[in-house]
């Protein structure tokens, strides 16, 4: 008997991208035989109505809720819809859509049940700023001393998560830059992580809002927040 094919989710939050959403949804469309959820962050510019023209699924927020709830959003639409795996990536064109197959792979085949895009692993064109560059390897030695997950890119955007975790995350998912805190939840659900390279570009469109100054307050509250999940119970 023939196998259904997995039902898969390409999650894209998106705010104030109305000038990278339409292109980056197209190409998406052009290449790959899935759905496509944009989930418009409450954005005051054209995202939603660009992104919808494009051909895409749109989600929109009544305001903004920052990344994690927006990404959360786009897990419970995936949950409610039966959806297999659930691929994550950015709406301002930093992440590679090629490279989309390297990060199913692995769950595909059985063999991960969340797989993180690292710009880390092999060859890299990716040059961030300093203050970004000093938070990864920050957040990198935090994840690797209390998990054990040998880990490249910690602060990633660019992940696919199969099932069990898309249930998980449509109820338990970190609200302020989520991707740190998401290594201790796998952890501590035992999840079969891995990491894949993939290509990551500066942003399309827009621009950063990391500063020195902000580095530093984030890597003190997500470090908070990743103890305090180190500790949370789960219902």
């Amino acid at each position: 008997m023939e196998r259904t094919p997995p039902r898969i989710l390409v999650v894209i939050p998106a705010y104030q991208e109305e000038r990278s959403i339409g292109g980056l949804v197209r190409t998406l469309r052009e290449h790959y035989p899935c759905d496509i959820l944009v989930v418009n962050d409450g954005s005051a510019d054209r995202t939603s109505e660009t992104a919808r023209e494009a051909g895409a699924i749109v989600l929109d927020l009544p305001c903004n809720l920052g990344i994690g709830g927006a990404v959360q959003t786009g897990f419970q639409y995936a949950r409610e819809r039966g959806y297999d795996v659930v691929v994550r990536i950015d709406g301002d064109g930093q992440h590679e859509v090629d490279d989309i197959p390297k990060v199913l792979e692995p769950i595909l085949a059985g063999q991960a049940d969340a797989v993180i895009g690292s710009r880390f692993l092999g060859e890299t064109e990716y040059r961030g700023s300093i203050p970004r560059i000093f938070g990864i390897r920050f957040f990198r030695l935090l994840v690797n001393l209390t998990t054990g997950y040998r880990v490249t890119d910690p602060t990633s955007g660019f992940f696919a998560i199969n099932r069990s975790l898309i249930e998980f995350y449509s109820h338990h998912y970190p609200s302020d830059y989520p991707e740190v805190d998401a290594y201790i939840l796998m952890h501590r659900l035992k999840a079969r992580t891995v990491e894949v390279p993939v290509r990551m570009y500066e942003r399309a469109e827009g621009k950063s809002s990391i500063t020195a100054f902000r580095a530093v307050y984030y890597m003190v509250k997500v470090t908070l927040s990743f103890l305090i999940n180190c500790l949370r119970r789960f219902g």
